[in-house]
């Protein structure tokens, strides 16, 4: 292999890994963009569910369950473990945090333009937090 070939696969690699956390924020919030996915992922918080018991809570079959709840796992949303011959999902924070991070970016830009609108009306701004500090809760 020549070194240009190298080059190329090494900065394919290195592409692939830098837009991964867009990547999997994307996916995340998009799986969640489906209202039975939502449904499914909010029933969750209460502790680890079966497919039928996900089933009967959101009114679809086990069926149907199965397939949005292989898309929640893909975007790192749920997890699931066996117990017998039940599958058990719970909430994965990963997803979260993924969506979270890929959301952050825009917040600088989203509070710049909350402040010059309410300085076109008139209307007082709130300090903002120091650049760099989190605004999580």
């Amino acid at each position: 292999m020549k070194y240009r070939d190298r080059k190329i696969i090494a900065d394919q690699a290195l592409s692939a890994h830098t837009c991964s956390v867009d990547a999997n924020g994307v996916r995340a919030i998009t799986a969640l963009s489906d209202a039975t996915r939502r449904a499914i992922f909010e029933s969750l918080p209460q502790g680890p569910r079966s497919v039928a018991e996900l089933a009967e809570a959101t009114g679809i079959t086990s069926s149907a369950a199965s397939q949005h709840l292989r898309i929640l796992r893909e975007a790192h949303l749920v997890s699931m473990r066996r117990d017998g011959n039940r599958h058990l999902y719970s909430l994965d924070p990963r997803g979260l945090n993924d969506a979270r991070d890929y959301l952050e970016q825009f917040w600088p830009s989203a509070l710049a333009a909350h402040a010059a609108a309410l300085r076109a009306a008139g209307q007082p701004t709130a300090a903002a937090p120091p650049a760099g500090q989190p605004t999580r809760r």
